[in-house]
């Protein structure tokens, strides 16, 4: 009699180790790769990102098969993930290295001017409704499951280059809460991914006033004094003109870093930083690749948390 045998036992460690090196693969041939990275157990914790969770798991297509992506996307396997108008494309690493492709409808513009419509007047700046810091009812409007921005089931097209029979595929389901991650720190992808542009939703007479203040011009700040703030180790694309090396060092000192490419600071710090290279909060998200937001949100942490730059961008954790 032939018994069959279980597949041997691969720890979490084992499984993030193997992903990290098909990501080190994948810098090597690839520009851009932009993994998707959690902390902790927790896949979403801003209002965009537990939107779009939530709303694919009210789908009950998707009730029986989603779940198992959790697990991968936990362990790091999502190596890639890129979201573009219409269109994910993502690489995740199982038993081989899977190319995963999510098609997704362009929201009609019928519904898209509805939308606007019972907007008008609730949005103060872009920034307010990129942290999701607006009205219940705005919330409702633009995360309802029918006419809200978030895709219905029938507009969203699954494929993976895994052997797996089922359309929904643990590396599809992980690369689906892996755009929920995503846009935690970069919640203006969602639009994109839609065909429309947020800034739309603001009324014409309000100016973006909350992320405008500061004169410096961006030029004037040295690549140099960026990497100094989060350390020697980190390479970025970073915008400047003439070095202030000086200054650079004197800030790199004081981190007490020690040339490690990570540094401690409370948001209260960041924004110091900020403040003294004369920069406004959407110049320093350009200069160091992340979204206003995302400052906005370091700014107003109180816990000291890590900086430090993976990939060509800044990433904070705590």
């Amino acid at each position: 009699m032939r018994y069959e045998q279980w597949p041997a036992y691969v720890t979490v460690a084992e499984k993030k180790a193997k992903a990290q090196r098909q990501i080190k693969k994948l810098l090597k041939t690839t520009n851009g790769v932009k993994p998707v990275e959690i902390e902790g157990r927790t896949i979403a914790s801003t209002f965009w990102g537990k939107a779009w969770c939530k709303h694919l798991e009210k789908f009950s297509d998707y009730s029986n098969r989603l779940p198992r992506g959790k697990s991968y996307v936990r362990h790091g396997a999502v190596c890639h993930l890129e979201i573009g108008e219409g269109e994910i494309l993502a690489k995740v690493c199982g038993t081989s290295m899977y190319n995963v492709k999510i098609k997704i409808t362009l929201l009609a513009k019928t519904k898209w001017k509805e939308i606007k419509s019972r907007c008008t007047g609730k949005i103060g700046s872009l920034i307010e409704l990129l942290q999701g810091k607006i009205s219940k009812d705005v919330m409702a409007v633009v995360t309802d499951s029918k006419t809200g921005l978030l895709p219905l089931s029938g507009q969203i097209k699954l494929e993976c280059s895994c052997p797996d029979w089922a359309v929904m595929c643990k590396h599809v389901a992980a690369v689906l809460y892996g755009i929920g991650n995503r846009l935690d720190y970069e919640p203006e992808l969602l639009f994109v991914l839609r065909g429309v542009d947020a800034s739309e939703l603001i009324d014409e007479g309000l100016t973006l006033s909350a992320t405008a203040k500061g004169t410096s011009d961006v030029s004037s700040i040295a690549d140099d004094q960026l990497q100094g703030l989060f350390g020697d180790d980190i390479e970025l694309e970073l915008e400047g003109g003439e070095s202030q090396v000086a200054e650079a060092e004197a800030v790199y000192e004081e981190s007490g870093e020690g040339g490690s490419g990570e540094l401690w600071l409370s948001g209260a710090e960041v924004a110091a930083k900020r403040a003294e290279m004369g920069l406004s909060v959407v110049e320093f998200a350009k200069q160091v690749g992340v979204t206003p937001a995302t400052v906005y949100r370091w700014e107003k942490m109180k816990q000291a948390f890590k900086m430090k730059a993976k990939y060509g961008r800044v990433i904070a954790t705590t």
